[in-house]
């Protein structure tokens, strides 16, 4: 059995122990005081007498906890609201008075009347400091819900946002590789029409897949490196031997968590920045390990060079920056990206997530 203090519920155990502290400790003043004053009575009496006062308002402290939550104090008082809770405690406090008096005519010779007169000379005073006690207590624990509660709904307004913004992201890279893709499948329709219809037969088959890996924010590296399969396929299409690829992946890292689409931006701006805007063959490397608390994963251009515009989010455009906003959102300080020269000739694009393995069953590879 549990008694109910507003939101909150306690043990009646635990609620009587409370009370019975409480009445011991009052019991215990009233005989020390007498002691003082040179005449005392058994200390049963006084606990009986303290354990009378105590326990009736035990019983009346959820009735008080209700009045201050259908009638509570806010700041700034207001004088006009008051008025309600001081009639509140008033009448508690009567009621309180009257209860005792009543109960102490079954213990004492003396009837209600004399037993009323006491109460109110004795006890009146500190009834309506406990009634009051009360309302403290109550308006300090909803002051303290209240508080909770803003600070969740705070949180989740952040997290909401925080999502809508890696959505924005998110979106932003599928049209950006659309209109890629099909520029070069345009400028291809003169040159190769079997080509051509090959691109666009692998662009349909990677917009569905598209459709039906990317549903969450993160997925396994196994399901990224599916995606970027086949982007690849129709970069090789486009560049038939000029372009090599070569994809390094440790086996422990295949069930890691990484931002879906993580990595076709960053293998379009190698591909573009290298064999894109140079002549002779190219060689685009992919590799994944873990680095203690880290999977870093590289992608290397052997056929370009860092210019210092280059090195800016801005010099590589959505691909880039994106990559580096959407690592920031999602992992904050831990997601990394950056840009380096490698010897003796190309770029390496470095990024860096928390080393984080997804539970998920192994999804269908899709052949092209």
């Amino acid at each position: 059995m549990k008694v109910r203090l507003g939101n909150t519920q306690i043990g009646m155990g635990r609620y009587v122990g409370l009370w019975s502290v409480v009445a011991l400790v009052f019991a215990w003043q009233g005989y020390m005081r007498d002691d003082l004053l040179g005449h005392t009575w058994d200390f049963s009496d006084y606990m009986r007498w303290s354990a009378i006062q105590w326990y009736t308002w035990a019983a009346l402290a959820p009735l008080v906890f209700r009045l201050g939550e259908h009638y509570p104090i806010r700041i700034p008082l207001r004088l006009t609201e008051l008025w309600i809770p001081l009639l509140g405690s008033a009448g508690m406090t009567g009621l309180a008075l009257l209860i005792g008096a009543f109960i102490s005519t079954f213990t004492e010779p003396s009837g209600l009347a004399e037993q009323w007169r006491q109460f109110v000379g004795q006890h009146a005073a500190t009834g309506l400091l406990t009634c009051w006690a009360l309302f403290a207590i109550q308006q300090a624990m909803r002051f303290r819900e209240e508080k909770a509660r803003g600070e969740l709904e705070a949180s989740q307004l952040e997290s909401e946002l925080a999502q809508s913004r890696l959505q924005v992201l998110r979106t932003q890279l599928q049209p950006h590789f659309l209109f890629n893709t099909m520029h070069a499948i345009a400028t291809l329709l003169h040159e190769d029409v079997t080509s051509a219809e090959d691109m666009l037969l692998r662009l349909s088959e990677l917009l569905r897949a598209f459709l039906e890996e990317c549903q969450g924010q993160e997925i396994t590296l196994r399901q990224e490196l599916v995606l970027l399969d086949l982007y690849l396929g129709i970069q090789r299409t486009r560049f038939k031997d000029r372009l090599d690829t070569r994809i390094y992946i440790s086996p422990d890292t295949l069930s890691c968590a990484v931002p879906s689409l993580i990595l076709q931006p960053i293998v379009e701006n190698a591909i573009r920045h290298g064999i894109g805007e140079r002549v002779g063959n190219d060689c685009v490397e992919i590799e994944s390990r873990r680095d203690g608390d880290s999977l870093v994963i590289e992608v290397r251009n052997r056929n370009s060079s860092l210019d210092p515009a280059e090195s800016t989010p801005e010099g590589h455009g959505i691909g880039l920056s994106n990559t580096r906003l959407r690592l920031s959102e999602l992992y904050g300080s831990a997601g990394q990206v950056d840009l380096q020269m490698i010897w003796p000739k190309g770029v390496v694009c470095r990024i860096r997530v928390p080393y984080q393995v997804i539970d998920e069953d192994e999804p269908e590879v899709v052949e092209v």
